[in-house]
């Protein structure tokens, strides 16, 4: 029985972890995933999304079945992975890139999948800034409610849903905006 990637962050560290399994990751939450972004697919603009922390292309791969085609892949880790399994040139940047300034395109939705609450907590706020400078609408796929960006006045939570795993825990989607003051 393969190991809670939790464990594996715990037991190795996240950068570790990937550099051990980057050509075999694999999203143990696909189908709830596919569920939540079936079922919300006309609350966000998918015509142009960058699947930001994508792993193995999961998102890249459901939306493109919803006949979205416009999607970039970013990942430190990753990216020889979902270069190869969605025939498509991944963008190679970390969170401190992000924060760095690095990430240059415009996006109508930004969406990252079980990686966001990876962040420090003391980089977070500068990374979701800085995403929001690209995009009007960030969504993050979650096996539990962190990050909790609508604790910041900035960042306005306008769509929760989740869906069940087979062990009844709840994996979240939640969809952000800038706070218009």
């Amino acid at each position: 029985m393969k190991k809670a990637i939790r464990n594996e962050y715990a037991a190795l560290g996240v950068e570790n972890y990937y550099q051990q399994h980057a050509d075999d990751y694999q999203n143990p939450h696909f189908e709830q995933i596919k569920i939540l972004l079936e079922r919300n697919q006309y609350q966000s603009d998918y015509s142009h999304v960058l699947d930001f922390c994508c792993g193995g292309g999961e998102v890249t791969n459901i939306l493109q079945t919803l006949g979205f085609e416009q999607t970039v892949g970013c990942d430190p880790f990753t990216y020889g992975l979902y270069e190869k399994k969605i025939q498509k040139t991944c963008l190679q940047y970390s969170f401190d890139d992000v924060i760095r300034g690095k990430l240059v395109d415009n996006y109508t939705t930004i969406i990252c999948s079980f990686a966001m609450h990876l962040c420090e907590e003391k980089k977070l706020y500068a990374l979701v800034n800085q995403l929001f400078r690209h995009t009007e609408n960030i969504v993050i796929l979650t096996p539990h409610k962190r990050p909790a960006l609508e604790n910041w006045a900035a960042f306005e939570l306008f769509l929760e849903d989740f869906a069940l795993t087979e062990r009844g825990k709840k994996v979240f989607l939640k969809s952000y905006r800038m706070r218009t003051l």
